[in-house]
């Protein structure tokens, strides 16, 4: 893989002019549109043919054209111009909207993406076993698997007992868990991921079994704590939040004692590297 290019777009393509940027506020990549209209539609022109489909939907009131923002991108030229650009999300809109034979096989496993979604639907174990599957084909032991498969289990028990005691919604669920990783890692979970040269990636799927071990154990600590004390409200959770961090940091210390070496490292899974152009 290019540094610079996100990999599920070029596995999309298996193309190497669909240009990408990162934006870390956002923690999204963002997509030249033109690249991926002159890929689907093999046009000598694809400004213009993008130009002339965006008014078509616009007219039409797609939601496409909401998604639609411009930024700075790398031309040919070495000149950085405004681009149409859209989110991954806002990518698949544009492909399904294009009538093209380059498109057609991306429809299909959108479609086929979607049928094993609604499968899962009845028979949630076909999710988890895909799971399982995907790790061992990433190179996961069976051991870490386990560990990774039961630390999802008692994260959803966190969320619930948070819920019960009226933390309402992702944006506090963040708030407490970050509250949690800065007092046994001494990073924000976003930090940590940064550490750890990671973007869109899962930060537990990229921690060894110590690493994991202490991220259940600052976790659990917080969900019995929860149970126990029966505290309300986000402000009060906080404390408690960092109390159960607490907890995984006596450990992480005591360990790093006598190994005589951290326990957190920059070690990651990913088999590519990003460059650091980012929007700033």
């Amino acid at each position: 893989m290019n540094k610079d290019k996100l990999y599920l777009i070029n596995k999309i393509f298996n193309n190497e002019t669909i240009r990408t940027v990162w934006d870390k506020d956002k923690e999204k990549y963002f997509i030249s549109v033109v690249d991926i209209v002159g890929v689907l539609t093999e046009s000598e022109r694809p400004r213009k043919y993008w130009s002339d489909l965006k008014k078509q939907l616009s007219e039409e009131g797609s939601e496409v054209s909401e998604k639609i923002g411009q930024l700075k991108l790398k031309a040919p030229d070495g000149k950085y111009r405004l681009t149409d650009v859209v989110d991954i999300e806002g990518m698949f809109r544009v492909i399904e909207s294009i009538p093209s034979k380059n498109a057609e096989p991306i429809k299909q496993w959108l479609a086929k993406l979607g049928s094993e979604r609604i499968d899962e639907t009845f028979d949630p174990s076909i999710s988890l076993q895909r799971s399982i599957d995907l790790y061992r084909a990433k190179g996961y032991d069976e051991a870490w698997i386990a560990k990774r498969i039961r630390v999802l289990q008692e994260r959803k028990g966190l969320t619930d007992v948070w819920k019960e005691n009226g933390i309402n919604g992702q944006v506090e669920y963040a708030i407490l868990t970050n509250e949690i990783y800065k007092t046994w890692a001494g990073m924000s979970a976003n930090e940590y991921k940064q550490y750890k040269g990671l973007r869109k990636e899962s930060l537990r799927d990229n921690m060894d079994n110590i690493e994991l071990i202490l991220t259940d154990l600052s976790e659990e600590a917080t969900k019995r704590l929860v149970e126990r004390k029966q505290v309300k409200g986000l402000k009060n959770n906080i404390e408690i939040a960092h109390i159960g961090g607490n907890v995984a940091k006596v450990a992480r210390d005591e360990l790093e004692s006598n190994l005589e070496e951290p326990i957190i490292t920059d070690n990651n899974k990913l088999n590519y590297m990003y460059d650091k152009k980012e929007i700033k």
